[in-house]
């Protein structure tokens, strides 16, 4: 009975979220008819707004965030044909170097399709392309390796008592809600509410000479509660909190009665809140890494 639920709600928050999608997708011609606008006239790049910068300062997101200005013609990075690629062009149409860039996949297997190389500057996110990252990094295959992990985890650690001890039945009980959570908590963070708070939750990274490690660090662990929005103005990430907490509220209708209280719900987000820091923080040193110590491209 409860996989059948968990099923018909999964189904219900793919379905959800693809009307969102079709929704968002009302207000894309106008940004689409002011880009014609911009290349029929054939402004210079002095036309840029103030409000985006042409280098990429340090100590400040915004010197690397996106805007819904009109890029150069020249070098700029085409989010519409490489969705899934973190981009990896800077606001001069110059390639990052491969030092500084953030690949796809870290080490092979963690997704990393949310991450901007830094010194990067490429426009917004449309609503269809943060839906297909919330997909994939839902559906990726790591994903799936992933949570087993972490169900045979709380399953040892005996996290839920009520769904069960050792065996398949209760790690399957385990997975099952653990692959939920993961797939409300992207949809909510990465595609939903940021498509509603026009924000962009894709991660920025400084790179390597811009900062300390410990101000690198804090930065990234910080962009949990600041993110740039469309227009590259940095402002707190409503999408990031306000989605962990949407996706507690719907585990509420399949963990068991008594994983329903405020003191359990609070620590699942928190948990929830410090992965996704640690996460940014990995993203933020691995081409470090990669390069200094296995002496690899990222």
């Amino acid at each position: 009975m409860s996989i059948q639920f968990g099923l018909k709600l999964a189904v219900c928050c793919l379905f959800a979220s693809s009307f969102a999608v079709a929704n968002a997708q009302v207000s894309t011609p106008a940004k689409a008819q002011e880009q014609d606008q911009s290349k029929s006239s054939k402004t210079n790049d002095s036309a840029r707004p103030e409000s985006q910068p042409s280098q990429p300062q340090a100590g400040s997101q915004t010197a690397s965030a996106p805007g819904a200005q009109t890029q150069s013609s020249q070098g700029t990075p085409s989010i519409q044909e490489q969705p899934t690629t973190p981009p990896t062009t800077n606001a001069e149409g110059q390639p990052v170097a491969i030092s500084k860039q953030q690949p796809k996949r870290i080490l092979g297997l963690m997704p990393n399709y949310r991450a901007v190389s830094a010194g990067a500057l490429p426009p917004p996110p449309t609503a269809k392309q943060a839906f297909k990252i919330a997909t994939q990094n839902s559906f990726d295959y790591s994903s799936f390796a992933f949570v087993g992990i972490t169900s045979g985890l709380a399953e040892i650690s005996e996290a839920h008592p009520s769904l069960g001890e050792n065996g398949m039945p209760a790690f399957w009980a385990y997975y099952w809600r653990g692959f939920l959570d993961k797939t409300s908590g992207n949809y909510m963070v990465i595609f939903a509410l940021p498509t509603v708070f026009h924000e962009d939750e894709r991660y920025y990274a400084k790179g390597e000479g811009n900062g300390s490690i410990l101000g690198r660090g804090v930065y990234a662990a910080s962009r949990i509660l600041i993110t740039p929005d469309y227009h590259g103005h940095n402002t707190f990430n409503a999408s990031e909190v306000f989605g962990r907490v949407i996706s507690q509220g719907i585990s509420t209708t399949y963990y068991p009665k008594a994983d329903r209280t405020i003191g359990a719900l609070a620590v699942k987000f928190g948990w929830a809140m410090g992965r996704d820091a640690l996460t940014n923080t990995f993203r933020e040193f691995w081409p470090d890494i990669a390069t200094h110590v296995l002496h690899r491209h990222p």
